[in-house]
């Protein structure tokens, strides 16, 4: 089981990351279609990792996203 990123696309879509596998990165037009590829590019990540004798590092601690306010015009 691995956490992933679902950002979704300006032009429609998402972009999904894996924190825990950095550079594992996809993509797809709906919602379970980047879902999907992510699975797929998982599965490929890791299976090239343990294929070059790389030690798979386990998934990340849960991770809390949150929101906050900015005031960008102080910057």
């Amino acid at each position: 089981m691995r956490q992933i990123i679902l950002i979704p696309a300006e032009e429609g879509g998402f972009t999904v990351e894996v924190p825990s596998l950095p550079g594992c990165i996809s993509e797809g037009d709906t919602l379970e279609e980047a879902i999907e590829n992510i699975r797929d590019a998982i599965t490929e990540y890791v299976a090239d990792m343990i294929a070059n004798g790389e030690e798979v590092p386990p998934d990340l601690a849960p991770i809390e996203v949150r929101t906050i306010d900015v005031d960008e015009q102080a910057a």
